[in-house]
Order: structure tokens, then sequence, then C-alpha cells
């Protein structure tokens, strides 16, 4: 299972992208003022387009598949509700990437050290998925790391109100997935949206 899990990471690791997102990625970086599409990958359905005058930041995330008896979970954190952007909402452990970083691996596994307590050397790092653009102005690098489970995670609880697990198998399937859609004055946002005990995930960190 790690063996195929590793191939799909290599499969869609930045380089195997096509030339169309690799113009996007390159006009973004170029140009701090670029119009950025509210979400866009390069294997994307087209979505309405949300122009903004931002410049472009980088972050990166850790998708955590934790080892277990049954097969695999993912690692997700829910955001408290004080915060100020995203108040609970779901997302994967990351953040923006710091001067001091040596690249989005680093701040990913930095990040999820300091918000959940898990040490960076319980994580196999497999490889990194295609960037991902936000309308907020953000270029997010997902990294995909294989977790060695500690006894328990301990959440910074000013960043993190829970840290929950959800399997694999589920969030692998298509089917458990829909698009919604908001409208607001000039423009409307197309998303998906996963659900799982409870728990809402959607936007980026669905998509």
């Amino acid at each position: 299972m790690r063996q195929a899990i590793h191939s799909k990471v290599v499969a869609s690791a930045p380089g195997a992208t096509n030339e169309a997102w690799a113009d996007v990625i390159a006009a973004a970086e170029a140009d701090p003022h670029a119009r950025i599409p509210g979400s866009l990958r390069h294997d994307h359905q087209p979505d309405v387009d949300v122009a903004l005058s931002v410049k472009i930041k980088s972050a990166a995330v850790l998708v955590p598949l934790v080892t277990r008896g049954n097969g695999f979970t993912v690692l997700l954190t829910r955001r408290p509700e004080h915060l100020s952007e995203h108040p609970g909402q779901v997302s994967f452990p990351g953040g923006r990437v710091e001067p001091e970083d040596r690249g989005p691996v680093e701040t990913a596994l930095r990040e999820t050290e300091e918000e959940v307590g898990l040490p960076r050397a319980r994580v196999e790092v497999a490889g990194r998925l295609e960037n991902y653009l936000v309308g907020t102005g953000y270029r997010v690098t997902p990294v995909v790391g294989f977790v060695d489970p500690p006894a328990a995670y301990a959440p910074d609880a000013t960043e993190v109100a829970e840290v929950f697990e959800v399997p694999l198998e589920f969030v692998l399937d298509p089917a458990n997935y829909r698009r919604e859609k908001i409208r607001t004055p000039g423009f409307e946002r197309h998303f998906h949206v996963l659900e799982h005990n409870g728990h809402v995930v959607w936007g980026a960190t669905a998509g």
C-alpha cells in the first residue's frame, strides 16, 4: 500500500504537471499583482475566476497518512472559532513558508510539529503534490507523509481546536464528495465538500 501511494505521489509531483499549469505558476510568481483564480489546479474543472490584486505568498501543508491497524487514515485539524482567518474550518496542519525554512517540506513539518505536537521524526515524507493556488493569494504546496502515530497528539490550543482522523479509503472515494457554490456580489465560487462523522471538510482542503 505504501509503495502504491509513493508511486501516485511521484506521478503527480511538480514536474509532472502540464504546460498550462506551469505557465500559470510562472506568471503568478513573476507578477505580484497577477489575476489569481479562486481555485486552480492543472486538472480542475473550470470555476469562475476571482480577480484579486495580491502578492503571491508561499505556504505548505502536511497531508499526514497515519498508519493504523486497519489501514491508513488522514489526519486533519479544526481551527478555533476565535481566529480572524478561517475560524472553525477544517484544514491540514501547515502555514506560511518562513524565510528560515529551507523549503515547503520543512515548512510543513515545522508547522505540524508546532500545531499538533507531532514530532517530525515520526513523519516519513513520501513526496509533494502539485501546488494549489487559492483566492487569498497563497500558493500552497501539499507534502504527503506517512505518520507513525504517537500515543496522543498535543495540539496548540491557540491554533488548533481539534485533531481528528478520517479513513483514507473514505477520502479517496469520489462518491463521498459533492459540489456546492457560494454567490456573492460580483462572482460565484464553486467548491468541493466532504463530510465524515459530523466534520465538514470544504474549500482548498477538500480540493
